[in-house]
């Protein structure tokens, strides 16, 4: 029975370990398409719909969002809108720099330092940290954005938020371009 548990015990700890070790890569993205080009992706007005989960996968929220958004030779603003359905309203701007070979950066009023991320083929990867509301104060959580251009007009969305280095939550939501 030993030999049982020990073996069981080592097999798990070797899953668990080339789990941790493996990770997606924008990279790996490179040769996808249609190609997911930002300045022409968020140029114009957006309409956003999307839900938030917790840790064991169940729906806590659910919001859509406006986006205004333009770009002036390297740099982008886009005005974010949010309605949730508790009725709580936010309002996040972003001021992007495309740093060139697909890069870029970006800085809001609720984001902790500066955001990197990358283009490659269809998608884009955006690294941050947010201040959220949460209980009577805030939480500075990590997000994880995954961006897969679907459509010419459409983009998927997965955002893993991390606190302490564990997934706390995920977003996941639309991004559509209206008008075009």
């Amino acid at each position: 029975m030993r030999k049982l548990i020990t073996r069981t015990v080592s097999a798990m700890l070797a899953i668990f370990l080339v789990a941790s070790c493996t990770s997606n890569s924008i990279d790996s993205y490179a040769n996808t398409s249609p190609k997911l080009d930002l300045k022409t992706f968020f140029d114009g007005k957006l309409k956003v719909y999307g839900m938030v989960q917790d840790m064991s996968g169940n729906m806590t929220r659910r919001f859509t969002a406006d986006i205004d958004a333009s770009w002036e030779g390297d740099t982008g603003i886009l005005d974010e809108k949010f309605w949730f359905d508790d009725g709580e309203e936010q309002i996040r701007i972003w001021k992007l720099k495309d740093l060139g070979n697909g890069d870029y950066s970006g800085t809001a009023g609720d984001v902790v330092g500066t955001a990197f991320g990358s283009t490659r083929g269809s998608v884009f990867r955006w690294q941050y940290v947010l201040t959220i509301p949460y209980n009577d104060g805030t939480l500075d959580v990590k997000l994880d954005d995954w961006l897969y251009l679907i459509t010419e007009d459409r983009l998927l969305n997965r955002t893993s938020i991390n606190k302490f280095g564990l997934e706390v939550g995920e977003i996941t939501l639309v991004i559509e371009r209206l008008g075009s």
